[in-house]
């Protein structure tokens, strides 16, 4: 056998050069971005929530001191759920950004 007829039968057997490197078709900064973002988003439903609750338990007065008349109980005011569920303050406060004209008397 010639050393050409070698060689072709252990061609195949070649590592090819292409995948001699570890490459990856994920895009890694844009996955990384859209988890950042994911997060910021999550964050500010969690703060909007919360400051729709503390804004509902104001207006419909849950949190006046009972001591002190006028007063706001702060311990309350942390404490407070003014709707049942946290989506119903995320969506009134998405719906409603621009707050409430004021009564005329």
């Amino acid at each position: 056998m010639s050393e050409r007829e070698v060689l072709k039968i252990y061609d195949g057997s070649k590592p090819r050069e292409e995948d001699l490197f570890e490459t990856s078709n994920v895009n890694q900064l844009a996955w990384t971005l859209v988890v950042l973002f994911g997060g910021l988003l999550i964050w500010l439903c969690i703060a909007l929530a919360n400051a729709e609750n503390q804004r509902y338990a104001l207006i419909t007065n849950k949190c006046a001191d009972p001591l002190f008349k006028g007063e706001l109980d702060q311990k309350c005011l942390v404490m407070v759920h003014s709707r049942a569920h946290w989506w119903e303050h995320v969506g009134y406060a998405m719906m409603h950004v621009t707050p409430p004209a004021p009564v005329k008397k």
